[in-house]
């Protein structure tokens, strides 16, 4: 799945779509995120549990969803569908704004701090 994309980056978020993980957990695995055999899970596991969750799933869906590029099939989205796509990418160009500011900042500190030598 995005959950990879080529990029490295996700096309999910653990938080906002906790739900959707939920769900597509239960759906395609039979695991309840609230048993006591998820509690014991390590870390590793439930990333690849995540990544491994396919295109019927809740979680699935929208990550198609948010991840499509095709202009062809952008044309047949319905309008819930383009929502579902631009609030995506809406917040990921705002993320990256301040991914690049946290970089001008350091970029700014290293030079003052090779300034005071």
């Amino acid at each position: 799945m995005r959950s990879l994309r080529e990029s490295n980056e996700p096309y999910y978020d653990l938080f906002d779509d906790f739900d959707l993980i939920v769900s597509s957990m239960r759906s395609q695995y039979g695991l309840s995120i609230y048993s006591h055999e998820f509690k014991q899970m390590k870390w590793k596991e439930f990333k690849a549990l995540i990544s491994g969750l396919d295109g019927e799933t809740p979680l699935g869906r929208v990550v198609q969803i948010r991840s499509e590029e095709d202009p062809k099939m952008l044309e047949h989205f319905s309008e819930g569908q383009h929502k579902i796509r631009n609030e995506w990418r809406l917040r990921l160009s705002k993320e990256k704004t301040d991914v690049e500011l946290n970089q001008v900042l350091d970029e700014l500190k290293n030079a003052f701090v090779e300034m005071s030598k």
